[in-house]
């Protein structure tokens, strides 16, 4: 599988590089979250991330000035296992290389089902901040070099926790397995609960 990097025109439909934000203190800190050798972790909220100076800027530049939630996902990984979106926009920062297996949410089919074969991956380099766009499907980053990887993740408050309204089962609701997450998984993941949508391999980094 060929390997963009986030810099190539490749990543233009999927994101964009952020620039102007000091990185350094949020990338230092993140040394003190947990890394699972086999395995992935995903915190919505660490409150040792959001009370950085870089929260407020991320609030204001990033989000217009809504509440927000600084959180992180580690851990090793080399598979696509699934993909979600939400209704917003997402802000990673790669504490490590890393590599992003991407898609479009315009190329889910009427009945919920993606091919795998449509996704592309990309490289965001160590010390890099994205913004992944709404309509970009994504999921738990995979390992850019050994050691696995750390990411931070910002979303607006709320987002990727449990749901407390009732979700029908049917339609684009039937994806929903949490707060502002639509997800379709592959069969092969094992995720419970989730709709098993996507079609083809299950793409390996």
């Amino acid at each position: 599988m060929i390997v963009h990097k986030v810099t190539d025109p490749e990543f233009i439909p999927y994101g964009k590089v952020l620039e102007g934000y000091d990185l350094q203190e949020i990338i230092k800190k993140m040394e003190d979250t947990p890394l699972p050798e086999d395995s992935t972790v995903y915190v919505p909220s660490d409150k040792n991330l959001e009370a950085l100076a870089i929260a407020e800027e991320f609030r204001c530049r990033a989000y217009g000035g809504l509440p927000i939630q600084i959180g992180y996902c580690n851990g090793n990984n080399h598979k696509l296992n699934a993909l979600e979106y939400h209704r917003c926009s997402e802000v990673n920062v790669a504490a490590t290389d890393m590599i992003l297996l991407l898609g479009r949410q315009q190329d889910i089919a009427g009945d919920y089902t993606y091919d795998t074969s449509k996704a592309e991956a990309f490289l965001v380099p160590a010390g890099t901040a994205i913004e992944v766009y709404a309509t970009s499907l994504h999921y738990a980053p995979c390992n850019g070099g050994e050691g696995g990887f750390r990411c931070v993740v910002v979303l607006p408050e709320g987002t990727n926790t449990d749901i407390d309204f009732n979700v029908a089962s049917e339609g684009e609701d039937k994806l929903m397995t949490a707060k502002n997450k639509w997800l379709i998984a592959h069969p092969e993941a094992g995720i419970e609960g989730a709709f098993q949508g996507l079609k083809g391999e299950n793409l390996t980094i």
